[in-house]
């Protein structure tokens, strides 16, 4: 079988997975997002910290919910990195330095997971399996939280009221996240992928000496990993070790994973705001951008010219021999499409093409289909930005979904999507005017500053990916990352929930013969559309200096 026709039938397998499991998790998460009863152990967390799951919330009430919650969650998590050195189960690992601690607890926290540590070198079982796993599921729950607020936004009129934050993010950990991470454990474990809370230990011996390598509870972190668009690895190769990843099933089902809540969250919204062909064309407008950037990878990785590329059968560099061009493809752009940042090869290696495609689709927003959450209110975001545009050319107010976008609810959504570029573009800037940033660089030139713009873009975006080659255990890239990260993270979900209470306080407007009827195919053109100028425009003059630089030199 030929490597091309074996990337396509992964491909295929994939979207069959997919659809099989959209309607009834998306069913099944609509429910849960809509029930009035609680779970006896949801009963005890809620009595544990003082919260009434019955009482709704305004958005700015939410919104101190969300920012305290995560502010713990931040406190917490750094100061458990600082005390490793005197934790149990610590496999003689010393306690982290202050500033790598606070961009790994912001890390981790605003579900980024970019790591400047090697983690069978730093972290503990402790601090793993306590912080780091634990951070992993309440932050993707925040996540779908967050969205989950501003389809209420959309659903209800003539009321502020969003739901209740502790409710929602406890049934979102609780009945979504750990069940689906159970199995997932499983099935992984099955697929080869350690489970245990073993010591260092010596592997084999080697010409020169030998390789030690640490256990850890690897199964269980990797699912929700994947599962929750996080991405933090527990060994530094990340989805590329053979511990996390075994193999090809494991590969699969782990991009299965990262693509599984993100798109059924679009049949939830249809649900919740009651017309499921809206959410169908949400969905639509994520999987057309999606499978284009796959196959523009697969084209690019699979073709370049040159004798070293002919002879491997593409560029084989940078990547696992398990895998292949095909899945490593389908990985990165599945990884750099949501805010998940798994690797299960090097970024940096892809042909300069193959890696603008990699920061294009986190420039892009992570909507396609994005983040836990993160994905779905984006794009709502988008599609907002985009019903005014169609208002604009037809000279009429604007709606969408029965509610009217009037000049203060197109100004937080405008505030949402310049947030990040202005994050990422003057992190950038400053770095590359420096000069002790710019000496974390491996390459010069065009590949050099792609390297610092990925980082940036990958910490701003929520990502937590990395192109390779850059330094970023620096007191410089530790600080302003984690700053990046936090205020990449948590401005955009101001301005997500203001809408949302906007939108909640509105009264239903009825459709007209000139209502744009945007469960329609045209309406899916024109919010692909939207994205690509509007987004795509912002970063083209960064794109120009780094990767179109060194693709056509």
């Amino acid at each position: 079988m030929s490597p091309v026709l074996a990337g396509i039938l992964q491909l295929v397998a994939l979207i069959g997975a997919l659809a099989l499991a959209y309607r009834p998790l998306g069913d099944y998460m609509a429910k849960v997002y809509s029930s009035t009863r609680h779970l006896r152990v949801e009963k005890w967390i809620y009595r544990s910290i003082g919260a009434n799951p019955d009482t709704e919330m305004r958005w700015t009430a939410y919104l101190r919910g969300v920012l305290a919650f995560s502010a713990v969650g931040v406190l917490f998590l750094y100061l458990l990195q600082r005390v490793q050195g005197g934790l149990p189960g610590s496999l003689g690992f010393s306690s982290i330095d202050p500033d790598q601690a606070f961009n790994t607890a912001a890390s981790f926290v605003a579900n980024t997971n970019w790591q400047s540590y090697y983690g069978e070198q730093a972290m503990g079982h402790v601090v793993q399996t306590g912080g780091l796993a634990v951070q992993n599921f309440v932050s993707a729950a925040v996540g779908i939280a967050v969205a989950v607020a501003l389809v209420r936004g959309f659903a209800r009129s003539r009321t502020g009221e969003l739901g209740n934050f502790w409710a929602d993010l406890v049934r979102g950990t609780i009945r979504i996240l750990l069940p689906l991470s159970v199995a997932g454990a499983v099935i992984l474990v099955a697929c080869g992928a350690i489970q245990n809370f073993a010591g260092i230990h010596e592997v084999g011996q080697f010409t020169g000496g030998s390789q030690e390598w640490n256990g850890g509870a690897v199964a269980s972190q990797e699912v929700i990993k994947e599962l929750g668009t996080n991405g933090g690895g527990y060994f530094n190769a990340n989805s590329a070790h053979p511990f996390e990843n075994p193999g090809a099933f494991s590969n699969l089902f782990e991009v299965f994973l990262i693509l599984l809540i993100p798109f059924a969250l679009t049949r939830t919204f249809g649900r919740m705001v009651g017309s499921v062909r809206q959410g169908y064309a949400i969905l639509a407008t994520m999987a057309t951008i999606w499978l284009g950037f796959v196959a523009l990878m697969m084209w690019t990785e699979y073709h370049h010219g040159g004798p070293a590329f002919e002879i491997a059968g593409g560029a084989m560099e940078g990547k696992e021999t398990r895998f292949g061009i095909g899945a490593s493809a389908l990985f990165s752009v599945s990884t750099t499409l949501t805010s998940t940042g798994a690797v299960n090869s090097f970024h940096s290696s892809n042909t300069a093409f193959g890696g603008g495609i990699n920061l294009l689709g986190m420039m892009l927003g992570e909507i396609a289909p994005g983040g836990v959450g993160s994905g779905l209110y984006g794009m709502l975001i988008m599609a907002v930005i985009a019903v005014f545009i169609a208002g604009l050319m037809v000279g009429r107010t604007p709606e969408y979904l029965g509610k009217k976008i009037g000049t203060r609810e197109i100004k937080f959504a405008a505030c949402y999507i310049l947030v990040t570029p202005a994050l990422v573009l003057g992190f950038t800037a400053a770095a590359m005017a420096l000069d002790t940033p710019a000496n974390s660089m491996t390459n010069s030139g065009a590949h050099g500053f792609s390297e610092i713009l990925y980082a940036y873009t990958s910490g701003a975006n929520n990502n937590g990916s990395a192109f390779a080659g850059l330094n970023a255990d620096t007191q410089w890239f530790n600080t302003t990352i984690g700053i990046a990260m936090l205020l990449g993270r948590f401005l955009p979900m101001v301005f997500v929930l203001a809408l949302a209470g906007s939108l909640a306080e509105q009264k239903p407007v009825p459709a007209t013969a000139g209502t744009l009827r945007t469960e329609k195919p045209l309406f899916t053109g024109l919010l692909v559309g939207a994205i690509l100028i509007i987004t795509g425009l912002t970063y083209f003059p960064a794109l120009a200096l780094g990767p179109l630089a060194e693709g056509l030199a």
